[in-house]
C-alpha cells in the first residue's frame, strides 16, 4: 500500500447562490467554508496542495481569477465564503463544465503531476457536485476521503448523499476532528 499523497480538493464553493434553492444551502455553505478554511490551513502548513474545482458560472470568456473576484464583490453570503477560502498564489484550479471535478477537466493530469493518491473532497453540493466527484474520484483509484462537516448540502438529501457514498465505498467519511489529529 503506498503512502498517502492527498491533495485537497474544494469544489463549486465560490459562487453567487444564484440558482434555484440556495437560500435553503446557504447556511450549510458557510459552515462548510468555516471547515474548509481550517482543512485548508492544515494543508498549507505541511505543504501539501490545495486545489479549486470550480464551475463558471456559464461564462466560458471567465478565468478563475476573475470568478474568485465577482464573488469578493458580491453582497452577502458570496463575498463571506470566498473572503473565507480565497486562493493563495501556490494554490491550483481547474473550471469545470458539469457536476464532476474530473469531467472535461485536466485533474487528473495535474493530481498526476503532484505524485497525489488520496482526494480530500470538500464543497458543494452533497448531493451533485460533490457526489459525482467523489464517484470519478473512486473509479480512477485515489483514496477518497470526505469530511462531512465540509461539505454543504440540504437537510436530509446531505445526509443520503454521504450515506449513498460510503455504503458504495466510494469515498471513506472522517470527521473533522479526526482528520486534523
Amino acid at each position: 500500500m503506498k503512502k498517502p499523497m492527498p491533495a485537497l480538493l474544494i469544489v463549486d464553493m465560490f459562487s453567487r447562490f444564484d440558482f434555484p434553492e440556495a437560500d435553503l444551502i446557504q447556511d450549510s455553505a458557510l459552515s462548510a467554508a468555516k471547515a474548509i478554511a481550517r482543512l485548508r490551513q492544515r494543508f498549507k502548513d505541511e505543504e501539501k496542495p490545495v486545489i479549486y474545482a470550480n464551475d463558471n458560472f456559464a461564462n466560458w470568456q471567465m478565468d478563475f481569477k476573475e470568478l474568485v473576484q465577482e464573488c469578493l464583490v458580491t453582497d452577502g453570503i458570496s463575498a463571506k465564503i470566498a473572503t473565507l477560502l480565497r486562493p493563495s498564489a501556490d494554490d491550483y484550479f481547474v473550471l469545470k463544465p458539469k457536476h464532476s471535478a474530473f469531467l472535461a477537466t485536466p485533474l487528473a493530469v495535474l493530481l498526476a503531476k503532484l505524485g497525489c493518491n488520496q482526494l480530500v473532497v470538500c464543497g458543494m453540493a452533497a448531493d451533485s457536485c460533490i457526489a459525482s466527484t467523489c464517484f470519478d474520484s473512486n473509479s480512477r483509484e485515489y483514496e477518497t476521503v470526505l469530511v462531512p462537516e465540509a461539505v454543504a448540502g440540504i437537510g436530509a438529501r446531505k445526509a443520503r448523499a454521504l450515506q449513498l457514498l460510503e455504503d458504495a465505498q466510494a469515498a471513506r467519511l472522517v470527521p473533522i476532528e479526526r482528520y486534523l489529529r
